[in-house]
């Protein structure tokens, strides 16, 4: 008589999404524990995981530039984009916790900073906020380092653009096209009047112009809502990884990505 084994196990929600695994992670350092350290731990994870989605629709968005697709590069524009508009939300929830309640537990992070998270640094630099001294956060031999190295070393997504750009026949300069990868993207003249000439002869090149001006301005408003956010919570004292808090946040304000788009405004 054949023997029957166990029926294989359907999958179940749970199983799919790994809750035990997710639920779990969450573990407060106070005793007690403080209430809104919760709180805290949540969203910072939750801001991890985001971050984790907007470098794959990066990677992609670069993808769709330099194959010229641009229906679905608008596509994915749209997603990054309400992605940071939920970004920008969280900071409404952790404005819900008071200096007072974060002090409580604030000690027991040691070290720990925000400015340790090297997915949102992989992000800057895909984005073209690239500078070496990004892998000073990271010990040699570790594995954030090591990614943060080849994010330096990649194409950044202007420079799909350009692509894009060149391959619809608008004929962006070779310098432009060729330029040191691991230097920050510097306001070109030259690409500029390219640029005008999207904007006058091309309506649909020029919508993509527009949403990475849009997501630029999205970055830059979260930006600004995390240095109010910290300001609020913690004033001017030391960030908890041993920066200066909110006057190093305050640097990072309007800087933008992608200043060739936006000094074509006033020639528009």
């Amino acid at each position: 008589m054949k023997g029957y084994g166990r029926a294989p196990m359907s999958l179940t929600y749970g199983r799919y999404l790994h809750l035990d695994e997710l639920l779990a992670a969450q573990a407060p350092l106070s005793q007690g524990p403080e209430h809104d350290e919760m709180l805290f731990i949540v969203v910072h994870q939750v801001y991890e995981l985001w971050f984790k989605q907007m470098l794959h629709e990066a990677r992609f968005l670069q993808q769709l530039l330099e194959r010229r697709d641009t229906h679905h590069a608008l596509s994915t524009l749209k997603r990054m984009l309400t992605i940071l508009k939920t970004l920008v939300a969280q900071v409404d929830v952790l404005e819900t916790m008071t200096p007072m309640s974060f002090n409580a537990f604030r000690s027991r992070l040691e070290t720990a900073s925000g400015f340790q998270s090297a997915q949102f640094r992989e992000l800057e630099l895909v984005l073209g906020h690239k500078r070496e001294d990004v892998l000073s956060y990271y010990p040699e031999g570790s594995p954030e380092r090591a990614t943060l190295v080849e994010g330096l070393a990649a194409r950044t997504v202007w420079d799909s653009f350009l692509s894009y750009l060149d391959g619809q026949g608008f004929s962006v300069p070779v310098e432009a096209l060729r330029r040191d990868v691991r230097a920050p993207v510097l306001a070109s003249t030259a690409v500029q009047a390219v640029l005008l000439r999207v904007y006058r002869d091309d309506a649909l090149s020029s919508q993509v112009c527009e949403r990475l001006v849009d997501l630029d301005e999205g970055l830059q408003e979260w930006r600004y809502r995390h240095v109010k956010m910290v300001e609020r919570t913690i004033g001017s004292k030391i960030g908890s990884g041993g920066s200066s808090g909110t006057e190093y946040l305050k640097t990072t304000l309007f800087r933008p990505l992608f200043p060739d788009l936006w000094e074509i405004r006033a020639r528009l």
